[in-house]
């Protein structure tokens, strides 16, 4: 019996401990896609208790809490911040097959030198010591990130946004890690929602002119992304929830963006054509500016309605969507390409049914001699486990070239979760020494540490031009 989480945890075989230790635990991180607050970065915030760190926003963690009979006052509710380190614990020490146990206990570790189990026995002694930790300097969110070994990380942000920390970060000589925004325009391409008029009359007053209407509205948007470009951004993120595609000209997109500003009922092919052009015109931009553009697709969001109005957006009430992906996601890449702006793109979804479909899809439109300039990205959010990570790049594998994938990412609020790049590392390299020592692919170790340090951190380094 091995171990519990030794020095060999997650790798099964010699040639996998070899690859992870001479090739892939030191290298760096590009953290190219996160939910980090570049307030609380440039502020150099301190955490005044592990649940502050590690519950507060994260909904992976909720969702197992409610499973497990966990009253809601011990999640988002008033509970006191030790009850509900307590009630974590308590649903920690049955998650057995969840990534949660693994990373909770990989954070202990690695951050806080902890080998002891998480369980409502050893929760109080837990809590003492890494709090005691957590009040020292060497454990505020600039530190974590260091010692993490991140050289450069991606925050998420509204074409609305000031970026004021940004800039401050940007100045900031004395911390060494790239803090850049991504672009996220989702609520420009919402237009369906009632976030949408508050939202563009947000955009106008950051723009400076009255966006109302198309034209106005599009120069408002390019605007943005310049600003965005000057300030460090090189990627953007959109959240396809569900993949649509309609041809539109621009008359007609923006006599639909002028009745959705007068507040009238739109068809759902009106929604399709508005959100194609404009998604089109800013895969445009990217290409011109040499940004990558990030599609996520397939997220089922806030299903619960009560939970909802209870507590908002992105608080565990999300969950997969099984439409059909493949034709509207070809014809948008294709209308692309066939104008020669098609950017750099990474496209990830949360349904496993779909990995060959997108597999194959970014096979469809590689070129320029960009080495994976179409990406299938890294499993993601309910993929984001050891079945899910190996099943994508098994697929990825099987009709692509693994070794150009440009890696893990946390898509996380936390600053603990680098471990997550960890995790991931070592999966990697069970999974290529399994066929190395099932006979599939040569004890090359210059071939295969080049795959690995390629995988970890050296593709996504060429792939973002940092």
């Amino acid at each position: 019996m091995k171990k519990f989480m030794d020095e060999n945890f997650l790798l099964s075989n010699e040639t996998a401990i070899k690859l992870f230790n001479d090739y892939a635990k030191d290298m760096p991180i590009i953290d190219y896609h996160c939910h980090l607050s570049p307030k609380e970065i440039y502020e150099n915030k301190k955490f005044k208790n592990i649940t502050e760190a590690w519950l507060y926003g994260d909904h992976y963690k909720w969702r197992a809490m409610r499973i497990n009979g966990i009253d809601e006052k011990y999640i988002t509710g008033d509970a006191s911040d030790y009850d509900k380190f307590m009630a974590w614990a308590k649903t920690l020490s049955i998650a057995i097959g969840n990534p949660l146990y693994g990373w909770t206990h990989l954070e202990l570790q690695r951050f806080f030198g902890i080998h002891d189990t998480l369980n409502e026995k050893t929760a109080p002694q837990i809590w003492e010591k890494v709090n005691a930790l957590l009040a020292t300097d060497d454990f505020s969110a600039r530190e974590l990130i260091k010692r993490s070994n991140v050289k450069t990380l991606c925050t998420t942000d509204d074409p609305v946004d000031s970026l004021e920390y940004h800039l401050k970060l940007k100045e900031d000589k004395d911390f060494p890690v790239n803090v850049l925004p991504a672009f996220r325009p989702d609520k420009a391409l919402r237009i369906n929602k009632d976030t949408f008029i508050p939202w563009t009359q947000e955009l106008g007053k950051v723009y400076g002119k009255s966006v109302d209407n198309y034209d106005e509205f599009l120069n408002a948007i390019e605007s943005r992304v310049e600003f965005f470009h000057s300030v460090g951004c090189r990627v953007s993120d959109h959240a396809m929830d569900v993949m649509e595609y309609a041809e539109s000209t621009k008359e007609e997109s923006s006599k639909i963006y002028s009745k959705a500003l007068k507040g009238q009922a739109l068809s759902t092919d009106e929604i399709s054509k508005y959100k194609t052009y404009t998604l089109r015109f800013l895969g445009k931009l990217y290409h011109k500016l040499g940004w990558v553009m990030q599609l996520h697709i397939a997220a089922l969001r806030d299903t619960n309605t009560n939970m909802f109005k209870k507590l908002g957006p992105d608080t565990g009430f999300d969950g997969i969507n099984d439409l059909s992906i493949a034709e509207p996601l070809s014809k948008l890449l294709n209308s692309l390409q066939t104008e020669n702006s098609l950017p750099k793109t990474i496209l990830y979804t949360l349904n496993p049914k779909d990995n060959l479909i997108l597999a194959t899809t970014v096979g469809n439109f590689q070129g320029d001699g960009i080495p994976g300039k179409i990406q299938f990205g890294a499993a993601w959010w309910f993929n984001d486990t050891k079945d899910g990570m190996i099943e994508q790049m098994k697929s990825l594998a099987s009709v692509g070239l693994l070794s150009r994938f440009i890696g893990m990412l946390t898509d996380s609020r936390s600053f603990l979760s680098y471990t997550r790049h960890e995790y991931f590392r070592r999966i990697v390299c069970d999974l290529l020494g399994q066929w190395v020592e099932n006979g599939e692919f040569p004890c090359d170790m210059e071939t295969l540490g080049d795959i690995v340090k390629g995988i970890c951190y050296n593709n996504a380094k060429e792939y973002f031009n940092i």
